[in-house]
């Protein structure tokens, strides 16, 4: 009984030191704190062009798939740390994705049927995405009027909207010469996985003039960490992401921003 009672009085005095100590340095974290809070929001408009491929396991000979980009930017801005400007962007775009497959011999010239050779073999597969990327933000220069360089990087999110296919192959129907590839099981496979996810992240530059907006430039580089086609070991191809070079421009104008006059 008394070692019980023993125990308990313990626990209570630690629970009572511990409240206290974090009473105590609770005002000394806070006047520790070094950042300026910001409470800025702007929203806007993005746009610009993709170059997509995708990651086949076994390999399919492919250059970049350009297609466009667009959609929708919200920004806000919690913080300036030292002098890094802290934020979070959410953005919500169409992306026009995709392969397209290079078609050559063993000479690496292109392959053609015999009653057309002046129109060399081609594939091109377009799959349309709605992607919705979530990005950390850090900035270093002006924030209301001038130049900031910016980096950002963050989990993205796509769903598959359509796909349709461009080509001239004529399956069964013989070339004059051979492919130098076999692989061509992806030219009649429909894309079976439908949501897509990865990294995304990258720099930029960005212009603040007031009572105009913010005008920014980027080159984005885009991961995907998850595959189009199955990759179990019944299935054909052991890997098929997606991996996107995106050159982009956005606008946004000022919904919230912060009162304070020494911000520049």
């Amino acid at each position: 009984m008394m070692r019980i009672l023993f125990h308990n009085h313990r626990n209570h005095r630690l629970r009572s030191l511990s409240i206290y100590t974090l009473l105590t340095l609770f005002p000394l974290m806070a006047n520790a704190q070094v950042g300026e809070y910001r409470t800025d929001l702007a929203i806007g408009v993005n746009g610009g062009y993709m170059m997509n491929r995708i990651s086949f396991q076994p390999e399919v000979p492919q250059s970049n798939m350009g297609g466009m980009t667009g959609g929708l930017t919200i920004r806000y801005t919690c913080e300036k740390y030292f002098s890094s400007i802290c934020a979070i962007t959410a953005e919500v775009n169409y992306g026009q994705m995709g392969w397209k497959e290079n078609i050559f011999d063993i000479n690496n010239s292109p392959v053609y049927y015999q009653d057309d050779p002046d129109n060399p073999l081609f594939y091109e597969r377009r799959i349309n995405y709605v992607q919705i990327p979530l990005l950390a933000r850090l900035g270093w220069g002006r924030e209301r009027r001038g130049v900031q360089a910016f980096i950002q990087v963050g989990p993205q999110l796509g769903f598959v909207l359509s796909e349709s296919t461009n080509t001239n192959i004529q399956p069964g129907y013989g070339t004059v010469n051979p492919r130098s590839s076999s692989i061509v099981a992806q030219e009649t496979m429909p894309v079976e996985k439908k949501f897509d996810y990865g990294i995304t992240g990258g720099a930029g530059v960005e212009l603040s003039l007031p009572k105009l907006g913010h005008f920014l430039v980027e080159a984005r580089y885009y991961f995907g960490l998850g595959n189009i086609y199955g990759n179990s070991k019944q299935d054909y191809f052991g890997k098929s992401n997606n991996s996107t070079i995106i050159i982009k421009a956005s606008y946004l104008f000022d919904i919230i921003k912060t009162k304070n006059d020494k911000i520049k």
